[in-house]
Parts: structure tokens; sequence; C-alpha cells
């Protein structure tokens, strides 16, 4: 963006969401493990927009509660309408100059990139508003843009306003909006309530805005998934599959094998090396970071903070959480390894776990390089095993190993003779 320009951002979030047959607010539910207003917010927040309101309104302190001191807050006591909204952040445009973005809370999934390219074209084309659009073959429900003979966005139509020949327009409006501050600020003093619905509508602001012969455009997004919104909870599945599937893709493109995309759940904010595999029903969370040539499931519970080196291998039915594994090192299945360091080319055995909550805190296990941990042992935590270390299985560790001993923890056998006889 051109910084010449002071963007602000507008967050529609005041609705009241009924269909969710819900207690909680729509915008608070949560799209793959982050909640829907957050994830508008981070989408807006990364297309470069740091000054951002949110205009709140049924159920508002449970939206504040999760976007806390991100934003400045605006209160919207009726709804009356998305004009009505914007008009409601009139306080903090006064004497700005510059564009404000107005986007929907409940529209999660849209790119940064979408609304910064919006942005640039109302910049480099001194568009007073652009509007994003999107060519729909079944449009109803929808407002369609109007356009003259050349090709310019004369206004917005409404569903429930539009002539029949207007409705068989494709072009739909988006209802994400940049406009001129001050041009904005003139156009809402303009707009009144008399439609259909009885409420003041932004897009009568283009319609203003035009009369008074200032240039608008338009922006077509490329794909529509993006500017779908969330009205149920069937929507919200539907938004969370595209979100995921479009995630998996990403890591697809840079260089790692997903076997089953379908039964893949890779979380925001992951880094994946090139060349490793991750196999079917594998889930990795936030905050994870793996190296190449890694090999990853099946059946796996990837959690936060974990960072894995090269050429590891987290296999079957293994879960970690806030752990570091070291290149060559393989966890081969069965196992939960929390709260731990793990050194290089070092192998745990089958059904090994650490022990890393007493109940109040969580203490740390550290595994040094070539080491070999024997199937089903327990290490309780803090404890630290040496390089080079062994550990017979079976065996449940409570002090330290030195490097390169041999550590045995298990009770000697005693056979009781004849213990289970009835006669």
């Amino acid at each position: 963006m051109q910084e010449q320009e002071e963007v602000i951002a507008i967050i529609l979030a005041a609705g009241k969401g009924t269909r969710m047959k819900s207690d909680k607010s729509k915008l608070v539910h949560k799209i793959y493990g982050k909640e829907i207003v957050l994830r508008s917010y981070e989408n807006t927040k990364k297309a470069g927009i740091d000054n951002i309101i949110a205009v709140v309104g049924h159920l508002k302190e449970q939206v504040k509660d999760v976007l806390k001191d991100r934003v400045k807050y605006v209160y919207q006591e009726e709804m009356l309408g998305t004009g009505h909204a914007v008009m409601q952040a009139k306080e903090f445009l006064q004497g700005k100059k510059g564009k404000v973005v107005v986007l929907n809370g409940d529209v999660p999934i849209l790119r940064p990139e979408t609304i910064r390219n919006l942005v640039e074209k109302s910049i480099t084309n001194k568009e007073y508003a652009t509007l994003l659009t999107a060519i729909y073959d079944n449009p109803y429900g929808y407002g369609r843009i109007i356009r003259d003979e050349g090709g310019n966005v004369e206004g917005i139509v409404e569903e429930k306003d539009a002539t029949e020949m207007q409705r068989k327009i494709k072009e739909i409006n988006a209802g994400i909006y940049c406009f001129d501050i001050e041009e904005l600020l003139k156009a809402l003093d303009s707009i009144n309530n008399d439609n259909a619905s009885g409420e003041y509508y932004i897009t009568d602001v283009i319609k203003i805005m035009n009369d008074n012969g200032l240039k608008t455009g338009a922006v077509i997004v490329e794909d529509n998934t993006e500017i779908l919104g969330v009205n149920d909870r069937v929507q919200l599945e539907i938004l969370t599959k595209i979100l995921r599937m479009r995630i998996n893709a990403e890591h697809m493109r840079n260089g790692v094998t997903i076997e089953d995309s379908s039964t893949t759940y890779i979380y925001d904010d992951v880094k994946i090396g090139k060349d490793t595999v991750i196999h079917p029903n594998t889930t990795i969370k936030s905050d994870v970071e793996i190296g190449e040539n890694c090999e990853i499931g099946p059946n796996s519970y990837i959690r936060e903070g974990c960072r894995l080196a090269n050429k590891v291998k987290i296999g079957s039915f293994v879960e970690i959480k806030k752990t570091i594994v070291g290149e060559g090192t393989k966890i081969p299945h069965l196992s939960y390894m929390g709260d731990c360091e793990i050194g290089e080319k070092t192998n745990i055995g089958c059904g090994t776990i650490t022990c890393n909550y007493d109940g109040f805190n969580k203490s740390k296990t550290i595994i040094g390089n070539n080491c070999f941990i024997g199937s089903n042992t327990n290490l309780i935590a803090p404890v630290t095993v040496g390089d080079n270390a062994f550990i017979a299985a079976g065996s449940t560790i409570t002090d330290d190993v030195p490097e390169y001993a041999l550590a045995i923890a298990r009770q000697r056998q005693t056979n009781k003779e004849d213990w289970n006889r009835k006669d």
C-alpha cells in the first residue's frame, strides 16, 4: 500500500446470529481453532492495516473478550443495517484523510492479499469507492452490481429491491468495500432507510458517489469461497473444510507430501520442510515447526510448541507436546512425549510416556543423543537421560541416567505357585 494514504478498517461485528441456535455470539464460535471474529481481525491485520475499529452490539462483551485491546470499539444499539453500523464509527473517521475498508466480522476466510489488492486498486485508480465483487451462477439473495455501458459501477441493488431484469445479473456484491474517508462521511449524511427492509444500506453510498460524479470501481474476487460468511453451524463446518484444504494445499505446493488431505488437519502457523511426508489421520496444531525429510503419522497428534529437526519420524498413535526433537530421532508408535527435549538419533520405544504433570506443575524431561529408550518406559519428570544411555523395557525412571549407562527400574519377577487355583 502507498504510505501517503492512511488506511483504517471497520469490522462489522454487531449481528445477532440467531441461526446458530447458541447462547454465544456467532462471532466467537471457532473455525479451525480460532474465533470467527479473530480470524477476520487477523486477515485485516495481515493485509497491512493497523488502525482497526470493531462495531459491536449483540453480546458485545463476548466479542470484546476475544479481540481485547487490539481494536477500538463502537456500539450499535439498534440493528438498522450496514450503513447505520458504519455511522457509529464516524467519530473515529472525522478529520482523517485516506481510505477506510469496511468488512464483515462473520467472513473469516477472506485472504489478506484480497484486502490488500482492494485497497491498492482504490488508491492507484483514485477511486472514491472500490467494491469487492464475485460472479455467481446462482446469485439469489445477494445485492447485484449495476454497471453502465462502459463497465463502470453505477450502484448496487439489493435482492428485495431488484427488478426482474436486475435479478438476472450474476455479478454480486461481496459486502467488502474501500472508501475515501472524507467522501464516505459526506455520503453517510445523505443515506436513508426508504427501502423494503427499512434499513440504512452502506450500498447506497455507491449511488450517492456516482450521482456526485465521483469515480467508483470494483475488484472481482478470484476465489468465491473467500467471501462466504457464517450464519449457522452447517456453514461453519463448510468453511472449516475449505480452510483446512486451503492450508493443506499450500503445504503441498511447498514440497510436502500429504497422502490423504481429507483426513489431515494442519492448523495455522505451521512450518513444514520439503520432502516431509504426512500420513493419514494426522493432526498438527498451530505453532509447530517440522524439518525436511520427516515422516509424520499415521494417526499421530503433534500439539503446540513442537520443533522437529530434519529426518525425524513420528509414527502411528504418537502424541507430542512442547517437545524439541533432534535430527534423525524416531518415535515410532504408541507414545506420549510432553514438555521434553530429545537429542539426535535417539530411538523412543513403543509405549513410552513422559509423566510431566504432578497435578500442580509441568516438569521437563531431557533425553540426550544416541539414546535407546525401551518399550513401555515411564519417564517421571523432571529427569535427564544422558547421551548414549539405554533404558530397559518396562522401566519407570525417577532419577537421572548418566551417559553410556543402562538403567533398569522394574521389580524382580515373582511367581506365586498355584495362586489362582479354585479347588
